[in-house]
């Protein structure tokens, strides 16, 4: 597993590389600061995020944020701070695991695994809750075409859904994409 380790405590930094590299991950970036956070994420490519920090400020919250928006990945947060609003935070921010004083190098690659599972879980709900909102937001334009057809020609609502699906087949267009089409072009004649 590629880790990107940030901490700002370099005690701290040279034990956590040391049980990373026991459990077999490799440390491919390292730094003492979240600043450089979206560019050290794009360059070194890590599987996991590991932020060490005695508590998570404001920056670093929206640096997770950004990264976890565009470059989305587990983000371990080993901190000192088990304060609520912090603890939620974070992980609104994107943390999959914020752990309070529990930096044991016995328990990385549980925690690793677990911060994994959590993230993977999370990009699921996430990508069928994507693919909802856009199936809802082409039922409405097809719903939409469908009444311009009504009103324009005539017809029924189940010969406007028959006349859209057959120009879709015939164009080799989904049926959103001309639907589209259908509303954009109404709107240009009225």
């Amino acid at each position: 597993m590629r880790i990107l380790l940030i901490d700002e405590n370099r005690e701290r930094s040279e034990m956590l590389q040391q049980a990373l590299h026991e459990t077999g991950c490799e440390v491919v970036a390292q730094s003492s600061s979240t600043l450089d956070l979206i560019r050290l994420v794009a360059d070194s490519k890590p599987d996991v995020i590991i932020i060490d920090t005695d508590s998570p400020s404001r920056d670093t919250l929206e640096h997770v944020c950004i990264v976890s928006r565009d470059q989305p990945r587990p983000i371990v947060m080993f901190t000192h701070d088990g304060d609520g609003d912090k603890i939620r935070a974070a992980l609104s921010a994107g943390v999959s695991s914020y752990v309070v004083d529990g930096l044991d190098p016995s328990r990385v690659k549980s925690i690793l695994e677990v911060a994994v599972t959590r993230f993977e879980a999370h990009q699921a709900l996430r990508g069928e809750l994507d693919k909802a909102n856009t199936s809802l937001a082409e039922r409405k334009v097809i719903e939409r075409a469908k009444g311009v057809l009504m009103k324009q020609r005539s017809l029924s609502e189940e010969e406007a859904y028959q006349t859209l699906r057959k120009m879709a087949m015939e164009r080799s267009v989904k049926m959103a994409e001309l639907s589209q089409q259908v509303i954009s072009a109404a709107e240009l004649l009225s």
